[in-house]
């Protein structure tokens, strides 16, 4: 598989409570969007479970190759022969009553070949909105690639889509993946423009899986996935509701992009 055929596709959900529900869901869109062509496939963020309460995911904190989460994921990129970047899972940690906010990726084989475990909390505070990632989940350390057979995949999750300093940690990459469940609030702010920015000051494509609509307890997320290209231009977007996004990853114009305006060579720090 190689960049200039490689069709990439971004799933949407709004998850609920329930895992077995949002299982299925999940078994739905990945067979959808194999079926349009896609060979590299991303789910949103805390796609099995969008809890009635913060601790709710909790509960369903799966050890790393052991439970019903992983084995679907597993199975959906063996059975339909794609590269799946898994969204977040509730991944047991170290501490009590908290999880890590974890990123699996499984190759066309159903192999789990790389993981990320989001590093940046979402804290935030407004008249009657307020959310604080830190009080169930635990940050991740490291940073997140993985080698695709069309090149390097950086991995990030929601929030840290604000922290442009972990994108240049990443080295080149020909496509960034961001799972989100973005607020409406937030997202209606500020999510395009700065998905626009990490894939232009990057100079590659950046797929964004997201959380869309409103959810059983009572939260509303911005929804919104998209793919973006190495020159800032979205090629595809779905604004709410359950989905699927897909587009193709160019390879001539990613080398055009990076050698008319070669800012990365250009770099000083």
């Amino acid at each position: 598989m190689s960049i200039e055929n490689t069709t990439v596709a971004a799933v949407q959900m709004v998850s609920t409570p329930h895992v077995a529900d949002n299982l299925a869901a999940v078994r739905r869109l990945v067979a959808q969007a194999a079926a349009e062509g896609a060979g590299f496939i991303a789910l949103p963020e805390y796609w099995p479970i969008m809890g009635m309460s913060d601790s709710d995911k909790v509960a369903h904190a799966e050890h790393p190759g052991s439970g019903p989460i992983q084995d679907c994921m597993m199975a959906l990129a063996r059975e339909h022969g794609v590269w799946l970047v898994g969204g977040t899972l509730p991944m047991v940690s170290p501490q009590d009553g908290k999880v890590l906010n974890t990123t699996l990726v499984y190759d066309p084989q159903g192999r789990s070949v790389s993981r990320y475990d989001k590093i940046h909390l979402f804290g935030f505070n407004k008249g009657s909105e307020s959310y604080d990632e830190a009080r169930t989940i635990v940050p991740g350390e490291n940073v997140g690639t993985f080698e695709a057979p069309f090149g390097r995949v950086g991995l990030s999750v929601c929030y840290d889509l604000r922290f442009p300093e972990l994108y240049r940690a990443m080295g080149e990459c020909a496509l960034i993946v961001v799972p989100a469940a973005f607020t409406h609030t937030t997202g209606l702010a500020h999510w395009e423009v700065l998905l626009r920015a990490r894939a232009i000051e990057n100079q590659c494509y950046v797929l964004a899986s997201a959380q869309g609509g409103k959810h059983a307890n009572g939260r509303r997320t911005f929804g919104h996935s998209m793919l973006v290209d190495p020159w800032g231009e979205v090629k595809a977007v779905l604004p709410e509701g359950e989905g699927v996004i897909s587009g193709t990853l160019d390879e001539d114009f990613l080398a055009g992009v990076r050698e008319s305006l070669p800012a990365l060579r250009h770099r000083k720090m």
